[in-house]
C-alpha cells in the first residue's frame, strides 16, 4: 500500500450540504432487494455505505462468491442481478462482478449467488456439468464461471456455440486450460454444422445468405427431420441431469410491480444518493456540484480500493430510466448516457439493420469496439457517459465518437448544452462538462450513403478483456472524383488525451484518395503527428508508432478495395483481422483401459469438485470471523533500496477501529527476524534498510479490513533512498551475486570437458537467451488466519500455504513457543503452483507475531497488488551460450553461463538454477558439457519457486539454441532434434542413464498423428500467398526430472484410520491445491483396502496428524504421499488378514474392523516412504539426481498478423508419457492447464517494473495478462502414451508425476511465432538468425519484423534516454 492518506474531498461548504439535504430530505433510506429468493430490506444505520456487493455477501457468509481482484478482472466474484431492464423493457439477468457494485445499486433487484441455484445434493445442471466434465480444479475461481455460464442459460436457454465461447470473456482460469470448462458449458449450445455461420463467428452460411438451395448446401447434410431446423440442439451428457430452463429460480413477482423510490443511504461520512429521474439528479448536481456520479462503478471502485479515493457524496444514477433510452433519427441515433454497454451492442446491431450497412458504419464500428471492450460482467454495467466522463486517453468509445462527429448532449438544472466530441476533451483525464451538469446522451450521425468510410481498430496484449495499447477510428469521405471532402484520423494511447493526427488530416483534404502518392504522403504525415521519444510514458515508444501507421496502411487498403480500382492497386492481404474458430478439443480416453482396475486408473472426477461449484468449498478467508478477531494489513515498503529514518505510526493509530500496530520490535529476540530456505537471509519485518518496494516494515491491525487499510496507508515513513540493482544485466556489471555457484562439467566417455572440441568442430555458434519472469496468479491471493489459545503459547494457523511444515517452524520462531504447540492447518488451496511454497510463511509469520502480541485471533487476506508485490515470480533468466557442431548436424559441446534474477533475498533460487543446468540438455546428446549457474542479486522482489522450477528456463535454452543452430546450418530443425536425440539408456550430461526412455518414440508418433510433412508443405505455401499474414509450425520434446533435488524431502509421512462404519480417514503431507492430489490418494487408499472410493475420507493437511512434512511441490506429491498411504493400507490389511479368512474376502470393511476392535486390534495405520536409489553430488558429477524422467512432445501451429503483432495457435497435439496413470481425468486436466500456463509463460504474461520509482507496475489482471478463454488453441488434441512397458518405472501404480513437466510444452507456440516471423522476415531479403526473447508478445512479434512500415516506426533512444518500463 503506498503511504499518504487521500484528504476526503470534496471541502463543500455548510451552504451546499444544508441545500443538499433540502433536496434529499424526502428520500428513502432503506435498500429493497431479493437475495436467492428471499427478501432483503437493509437500512442507512445498520451498515457500512461503502460497503460492495461482495462484502456485503461475505460478510452475511455467502462465502461461494470470491474475492480475486478487486478490480474487476478475473470474474471471481461473479453473481447474477436480474432486473426489468428499463432500455429493452425485458427481464435481464446481468452477470456482474460483486467486487465493484456498490451495495446501493441492487436496490429493486434479484441478486442471485452460487449457493442461490444449487447445492451439492441437488445442484443446478451447470454445476453439475463443470464438476463431472473436470472443469474445476482449485476451485476458486469455479463459482464466478458458474454464474456467468449461469447468466448466459438465464438469458437465452438455447444459446449458440458463439455465445457459450464469448460468455466467459470476463473470467479467468489458473488451473484448467479452460478447455474442460468450454467442453462442459457447450452441452448447453446449439451445434450449427456449417463451420461459415453466423453462430460461429463466420461470415454466414449458404442458407443465411441466401442461397441454400445447392446440393452441397449445409442443411443437405444436417436437417433435423422434424422441424427443418439446420442446427443441432443441445445435448444431455450420459448420466447427467437433464437442464429444464422451467426450473429456475424464478424472478421475485414482487419486484415486477416495485416502484423505485428514491434514496439517500449513509452517515456523516459518507452519503449515497440514487435518484430515479433525471430531474432529482439534477437537483443533487445543482445543489453539490461536486458529487460523484456512478454508473457502472467499474472506475471508481478501482480509485477508492487502490488509490485511497474518498468522495463524501456518491450519486448513483444506473436507475435513471430517462437515461437508458435511445431514439433513431433520420440522420442520427440518439442514445441515453446511461445505456449499458451490453445494450449498446444490441441497440448497434440494429441500427445497421435500421439504416443499412452503408450508413450503420458508426454502429458497427461501435460494436466491434464494445465487444472486445473488458469482460460481459463490465459491459453489464459500464456506460458511454461513464466511459467519456473518466477520459481516458486508451478508451476505445472516445476515438469513434470523435472521429463520427457525435454531439455530446450536457444538462444541468438550468440549461441543455451541446458539445462537439472533437471539444470534449481538454486535458489527461479532464473534460469541458460543467461542475453541475451530467451526460444525458450522445447524438450519434449516420454516415453518408456515397463515399464515406469508417473502420476501427484496438491493440491489446490479449484479443479478449483487455485495455488497448492503441485504438483508432479512421473516417473519410470523398466526393465523386475520389478527393477526401472531410476526414477524421483519431487515436487512443499515442498522447495523454484522445487526439487526431492533425498533421495528416491536413495532409489528406482534397487529395485523391486512389493516388499512391496520398498514401505514402499520408504515412509522412502520421510520423510528424506521432513523433514519441524512446522513454515516453507507457512504453513501447516504437510499437505504439507501428501500429498508428499500420492501422492507416490497413485502413487506406480497406476503403480502396470498396472502391472501382484495379485488383493490383490493393494490397488485399492486409485486410482483416484475425479471427478465431469455436474451439474444439479431443482427449483419448482409451489410453488407460489396459491396466484399469477397480478403482485406480479410470477417469474419477475431483473429489472436491462439485463443492466448489456449488460454493460450498471452504478456503481460508471463508473461515468464519471469531469473535474479537482483527484484521492485518502489511505496511510496505515503496522505496527498491533505501534507509529507513524513521517509521511515525501515530496518524494510524487515531484512525477509526485500528488497535495496534506490530513490526520487528515485537519478536521474542533479533534472530527470530530471520526466515528463508535454506538459507536465513530475509526478514518479516525490514528494520534500518529495505531492499525492495514491497517489502513488509510492519502491520496495522483494526477491527475491519477497510479500517486497516486506511490505517496502514496512514503510516509515515521517512526514507533515504540507496542506489538499486534491477536487471540481471545490471548484476552482472556490477558482480551483484549472491554465494551460490554450481555447475556440470564432463567430456567425451565421461572424462574432463575437452577445450579443443572448439577447434575439432566444423562450426561453433553462439547467442544470448533472455526469458522474462511469470508471475503465479493463482486465484487466490497468500491468506491467512492466526488463532492463539489461551494455554502454553498454543496456537492454530490456518494458511493457504503448500508448505505447512515450514509455518509450524517459522510460527514456532517468532512466538517463541514449541513447534508441539502450534498446530498448521490447511484444508485446501486457490492455486499454489510453487508461489506458496515459502512466500505464504511471511504473511504466516507476520500474522502469529500479531496474534501473539494482541492474544487475538488475526486473519489477513492479500489485494492482489500486495500479493505480486510481496511474493515473488518465476525467475528471468540471462543464458550466454556456445554450441560447437558437425557439418552433418551432430552436436559436439555446450558451453554456458547460466544467471537468474533471484531478487533480494536468496529463496529457493539456488534450487532453481540447479534445475536449469540439468535441464540445459534439453533432449539431446551433448559429448562433452560445461554449464555453470550463478544467482544475480538485485533490489527486487525475491523470486521463489513456480511450477517447473528452472526446468523450463533450462529447456528454453535448449530449444533456443537448436532452433538458432538449425538456421545457422540452414537445416530444418526438426533433423537437428532426430539426429541429436538421447537414445535409450544413453547417460546425460550429469551421468543418468535414460531408462523407459519414450520420447523419440512419441516424436515419431506426433510428426504422424499431425501429418507434419504435409503440414509444413501447407504452412510454406500460405506464407508464399500472403504477405502480412504468417504462419508457423513447431514440434518440441520435453524431459522432466521428477524428485527433489535436496535429497531430504523426498519422503513422506501417512495416517489412516478405519472406523467402525467401515469408513476410511486419510492423512497425509501433501496439501490439496486444485492437482487432484486428494482424488488420487484416496483412490490408492481404496484400491489399496478393497473399499467403495466414497467411503474414503481426508479432512484436512495438519502438522499435528502428519509431522515433518515435505512441501507439495517437485510433481512427487503422489509418488511419495501415495507410497506411505499405501504402506499404511498394507499395514492395516496384514492385521485384518486373518478376520478376512474367518469372514471371507469379500467381508464387508465394517463388519472386519467390528470383529478386529473386539480383538483389541489396531485400527490406526502410520505409513512412510523415501524414494530409493537418488543421491547426486555435485561437483564430482556423481549419484543419481531424479528418480524418474517424466517426457512428452507437443506441436503447434500458429498465425500472426505482422501488421500488428497479433496472433492465434490454430491448433496444439500434446502426448504425454505419464506411466501408468492413477487418475486420466486427473492427469488430462494437468496437462491441459500446465500447457495454457506454459504458452502464458512465453507469450501474453510480461512483468514489467517502473523505471523511475523501482516497483512492479504489472501488479493486477488490468496490466498482468495470463490467457483468457479466446487464448487456448483453436483445436487442442491430448494422448497419453500407451502400449509400451514401463519396466524400470518403481512409482505407485508405476505413474509419472504430471504437474510440473507439461508446461514446457506450452514453450511450442512460441517456437511456432517464431518459425512464422522468419517467414516474414525471409519475404524482405532478411535470413539473419532471429534471436527472439520469451515472452513473445505483441510488440515483440512486431518489432522482430522488418517490413518498410516497422522500419520507419523505429524510435532509438537519445544519449542517457531509457525506457519507462523495465523487465528485470
Amino acid at each position: 500500500m503506498a503511504p499518504g492518506i487521500t484528504v476526503p474531498e470534496p471541502a463543500v461548504s455548510t451552504e451546499r450540504s444544508r441545500s443538499l439535504q433540502s433536496v434529499t430530505e424526502l428520500y428513502d433510506d432503506t435498500l429493497r432487494f431479493y437475495l436467492n429468493g428471499t427478501k432483503v430490506a437493509i437500512d442507512s444505520v445498520s451498515i457500512d455505505p461503502e460497503i460492495t456487493l461482495l462484502e456485503y455477501l461475505r460478510g452475511i457468509g455467502l462465502t461461494g462468491t470470491k474475492l480475486g481482484c478487486a478490480e474487476g478482472g478475473c470474474g471471481a466474484c461473479t453473481v447474477v442481478i436480474s432486473q426489468l431492464n428499463p432500455t429493452t423493457k425485458k427481464l435481464y439477468h446481468a452477470s456482474v462482478n460483486a467486487c465493484l457494485a456498490p451495495l446501493i445499486s441492487v436496490d429493486g433487484k434479484h441478486v442471485i449467488t452460487v449457493e442461490g441455484i444449487g447445492n451439492v445434493k441437488d445442484p443446478h445442471p451447470a454445476q453439475e456439468r463443470i464438476a463431472m466434465g473436470s472443469g474445476s480444479q482449485c476451485g476458486f475461481c469455479t463459482p464466478g464461471i458458474v454464474m456467468s455460464l449461469y447468466a448466459l442459460l438465464r438469458n437465452d436457454t438455447d444459446p449458440s456455440e458463439l455465445e457459450v465461447e464469448e460468455a466467459f470473456d470476463g473470467n479467468l482460469c489458473r488451473c484448467t486450460g479452460y478447455r474442460p470448462i468450454l467442453d462442459a458449458a457447450h452441452s448447453f449450445s446449439i451445434k450449427n454444422p456449417c463451420g461459415k455461420a453466423k453462430a460461429k463467428g463466420g461470415g454466414g452460411c449458404c442458407m443465411e445468405n441466401g442461397n441454400g438451395s445447392g446440393k452441397n448446401g449445409c442443411v443437405t447434410q444436417g436437417t433435423d427431420s422434424a422441424n427443418g431446423d439446420q442446427s443441432f440442439k443441445r445435448f444431455t451428457p450420459p448420466g447427467f441431469m437433464e437442464y429444464n430452463p422451467d426450473t429456475q429460480l424464478i424472478f421475485p413477482p414482487a419486484l415486477r410491480k416495485h416502484q423505485l423510490k428514491p434514496l439517500a443511504f449513509g452517515n456523516k461520512r459518507k452519503r449515497w444518493y440514487r435518484p430515479v429521474t433525471l430531474k432529482q439528479l439534477l437537483e443533487i448536481k445543482s445543489a453539490y456540484p461536486s458529487a460523484k456520479v456512478i454508473g457502472g462503478s467499474t472506475e471508481t471502485q478501482i480509485e477508492i480500493k487502490f488509490k485511497a479515493m474518498q468522495y463524501t457524496a456518491s450519486v448513483y444514477v444506473g436507475d435513471i430510466a430517462e437515461l437508458r433510452q435511445y431514439r433513431f433519427s433520420e440522420d442520427h441515433l440518439e442514445i441515453g448516457g446511461n445505456v449499458v454497454l451490453t445494450d449498446l451492442e444490441e441497440i448497434c446491431l440494429k441500427a445497421v439493420e435500421h439504416y443499412g450497412p452503408v450508413k450503420g458504419q458508426p454502429f458497427k464500428a461501435i460494436h466491434k469496439q464494445i465487444k472486445y471492450f473488458a469482460g460481459r460482467q463490465i459491459r453489464n454495467v459500464s456506460t458511454p457517459a461513464g466511459n467519456l466522463a473518466t477520459a481516458s486517453p486508451i478508451s476505445d468509445l472516445n476515438p469513434v465518437f470523435i472521429a463520427t462527429n457525435t454531439m455530446l448532449i450536457a444538462k444541468s438544472l438550468d440549461k441543455e448544452t451541446e458539445i462537439p466530441m472533437s471539444q470534449f476533451f481538454k486535458g489527461y483525464r479532464t473534460t469541458a462538462l460543467a461542475p453541475d451538469a451530467i451526460i444525458a446522451s450522445l447524438r450519434i450521425p449516420v454516415a453518408s450513403e456515397k463515399g464515406e468510410y469508417l473502420r476501427a481498430y484496438k491493440q491489446a496484449k490479449r484479443k479478449d478483456d483487455d485495455i488497448a495499447i492503441v485504438n483508432a477510428a479512421l473516417r473519410v469521405s470523398l466526393n465523386d472524383e475520389n478527393r477526401v471532402k472531410s476526414v477524421n484520423l483519431v487515436y487512443g494511447g499515442m498522447a495523454p488525451t484522445t487526439v487526431a493526427a492533425k498533421e495528416a488530416i491536413s495532409f489528406l483534404r482534397g487529395k485523391k484518395w486512389t493516388d499512391p502518392a496520398t498514401l505514402e504522403g499520408t504515412m509522412n504525415a502520421l510520423e510528424m503527428d506521432f513523433d514519441l521519444r524512446f522513454g515516453v510514458p507507457g512504453g513501447m515508444a516504437t510499437y505504439r508508432k507501428s501500429l498508428a501507421l499500420g492501422f492507416f496502411y490497413r485502413y487506406y487498403h480497406e476503403v480502396l478495395s470498396e472502391m472501382s480500382v484495379k485488383a493490383s492497386e490493393i494490397d488485399h492481404d492486409v485486410r482483416g483481422e484475425i479471427e478465431r474458430q469455436i474451439s474444439t478439443g479431443k482427449k483419448d480416453h482409451e489410453a488407460t483401459q489396459a491396466y484399469e482396475q477397480r478403482i485406480l486408473g479410470k477417469p474419477n472426477p475431483h473429489v472436491a469438485a462439485l463443492k466448489q461449484c456449488t460454493g460450498e468449498a471452504q478456503y481460508t478467508d471463508d473461515i468464519p470471523v471469531q469473535k474479537n478477531a482483527l484484521y492485518g494489513v502489511m505496511v510496505l515498503s515503496t522505496r527498491a533500496h533505501a534507509k529507513i529514518l524513521d517509521v511515525e505510526i501515530e496518524p494510524a493509530l487515531h484512525l477509526p477501529g485500528v488497535v495496534e500496530y506490530v513490526d520487528h520490535r515485537d519478536l521474542p529476540n533479533p534472530e527470530a527476524n530471520w526466515w528463508g530456505a535454506p538459507n536465513c537471509d530475509e526478514t518479516f519485518f525490514a528494520f534500518d534498510e529495505v531492499f525492495t518496494a514491497g517489502q513488509p516494515i510492519g502491520m496495522i491491525l483494526a477491527d475491519s479490513a477497510k479500517h486497516a487499510e486506511a490505517g496502514a496507508r496512514a503510516v509515515k515513513v521517512q526514507y533515504e533512498d540507496l542506489p538499486a540493482i534491477f536487471t540481471i544485466e545490471e548484476a552482472i556489471l556490477k558482480e551483484s551475486y549472491f554465494d551460490h555457484y554450481r555447475y556440470i562439467s564432463i567430456g567425451q566417455d565421461e572424462g574432463a570437458f575437452d577445450e579443443g572440441v572448439w577447434k575439432n568442430a566444423d562450426h561453433v555458434f553462439s547467442g544470448v537467451v533472455r526469458m522474462g519472469g511469470q508471475e503465479h496468479f493463482y486465484l487466490e491471493t497468500q491468506a491467512c488466519v492466526v488463532v492463539p489459545k489461551p494455554e502454553d503459547g498454543e496456537m492454530e494457523v490456518y494458511s493457504s500455504t503448500q508448505n505447512p511444515t515450514e509455518t509450524q517452524s517459522y510460527v514456532s520462531q517468532v512466538t517463541g513457543v514449541q513447534a508441539n504447540k502450534i498446530v498448521s492447518k490447511v484444508k485446501r488451496l486457490g492455486g499454489g503452483f510453487g508461489g506458496k511454497e515459502t512466500r505464504s510463511i511471511q504473511l504466516s509469520g507476520i500474522c502469529a507475531v500479531a496474534a501473539n502480541k494482541t492474544k487475538r485471533p488475526v486473519r489477513c487476506m492479500l489485494n492482489r497488488d500486495e500479493d505480486m508485490m510481496t511474493s515473488g515470480q518465476r525467475h528471468p533468466f540471462l543464458t550466454r551460450w556456445k554450441v560447437a557442431v558437425n557439418k552433418d548436424g551432430k552436436l559436439q559441446a555446450l558451453d554456458a553461463d547460466v544467471f537468474a534474477n533471484a531478487g533480494w533475498s536468496q529463496d529457493l533460487s539456488g534450487a532453481v538454477v540447479d534445475r536449469a543446468l540439468s535441464h540445459i540438455d534439453g533432449c539431446y546428446r551433448f559429448p562433452n558439457v560445461h554449464v555453470r549457474g550463478r544467482l544475480a542479486k538485485t533490489n527486487t522482489v525475491s523470486n521463489t519457486a513456480f511450477r517447473g522450477f528452472g526446468g523450463p528456463q533450462g529447456m528454453f535454452v535448449a530449444e533456443t539454441y537448436m532452433e538458432e543452430v538449425a538456421d545457422h546450418l540452414g537445416m530444418p530443425v526438426e533433423k537437428l532434434r532426430e539426429i541429436n536425440m538421447y537414445k535409450p539408456n544413453d547417460p546425460t550430461h550429469f551421468q543418468q542413464e535414460l531408462k523407459d526412455w519414450h520420447v523419440p518414440l512419441m516424436y515419431q508418433q506426433v510428426l504422424q498423428s499431425i501429418d507434419y510433412k504435409e503440414r509444413r508443405k501447407a504452412v510454406d505455401a500460405y506464407n508464399a500467398e500472403h504477405k502480412w499474414k504468417k504462419r508457423g509450425l513447431a514440434i518440441v520434446p520435453t524431459k522432466f526430472g521428477i524428485s527433489f533435488t535436496a535429497i531430504f524431502l523426498n519422503q513422506a509421512g501417512a495416517l489412516v484410520h478405519l472406523y467402525h462404519d467401515g469408513s476410511v480417514l486419510v492423512a497425509h503431507g501433501g496439501t490439496e491445491m486444485g492437482q487432484g492430489l486428494h482424488t488420487k490418494m484416496t483412490m490408492i487408499a481404496a484400491q489399496a483396502l478393497n473399499v467403495p472410493l466414497s467411503d474414503v475420507f481426508i479432512s484436512e493437511t495438519a502438522t499435528n496428524t502428519v509431522a515433518n512434512t515435505s512441501s507439495t511441490a517437485a510433481s512427487a506429491s503422489s509418488d511419495l504421499n501415495g507410497y506411505a498411504i499405501f504402506n499404511a493400507c498394507e499395514q492395516l490389511n496384514e492385521r485384518l488378514a486373518p478376520y478376512k479368512e474367518k469372514l471371507g474376502k469379500d467381508a464387508p470393511m465394517k463388519d472386519l474392523v467390528h470383529a478386529a476392535y473386539f480383538d483389541r486390534v489396531n485400527l490406526s495405520a502410520n505409513g512412510f516412504y523415501k524414494t530409493p536409489d537418488i543421491g547426486y553430488v555435485w561437483g564430482p558429477n556423481t549419484g543419481q539426481m531424479f528418480y524418474y524422467f517424466t517426457q512428452g512432445v507437443a506441436a503447434a501451429e500458429v498465425e500472426i498478423d505482422t501488421l500488428t503483432g497479433s496472433w492465434t495457435c490454430l491448433r496444439a497435439d500434446i502426448k504425454m508419457d505419464v506411466g501408468r496413470s492413477i487418475n486420466p481425468a486427473i492427469d488430462y486436466g494437468q496437462i491441459e492447464g500446465a500447457f495454457i500456463q506454459g504458452q502464458g509463460l512465453f507469450t501474453t504474461e510480461e512483468s514489467l517494473w517502473h523505471r523511475a520509482s523501482g516497483q512492479l507496475f504489472t501488479k493486477g489482471p488490468g496490466t498482468y495478462k495470463i490467457p483468457g478463454f479466446r487464448d487456448i488453441p483453436q483445436e487442442m488434441n491430448i494422448s497419453l502414451l500407451k502400449d509400451v512397458e514401463w519396466e524400470h518405472l518403481r512409482t505407485i501404480q508405476r505413474s509419472r508425476g504430471v504437474g510440473e513437466p507439461p508446461l514446457f510444452m506450452g514453450s511450442v507456440v512460441f517456437f511456432g511465432i517464431r518459425d512464422a516471423l522468419k517467414a516474414a522476415r525471409k519475404q524482405y531479403g532478411v535470413d539473419e538468425v532471429l534471436s527472439l526473447q520469451s515472452p513473445a508478445t505483441p510488440e515483440r512479434i512486431r518489432v522482430s519484423c522488418v517490413d518498410p512500415i516497422i522500419k520507419r516506426s523505429l524510435i532509438e533512444p537519445r544519449e542517457g534516454e531509457k525506457s519507462f518500463f523495465m523487465a528485470i
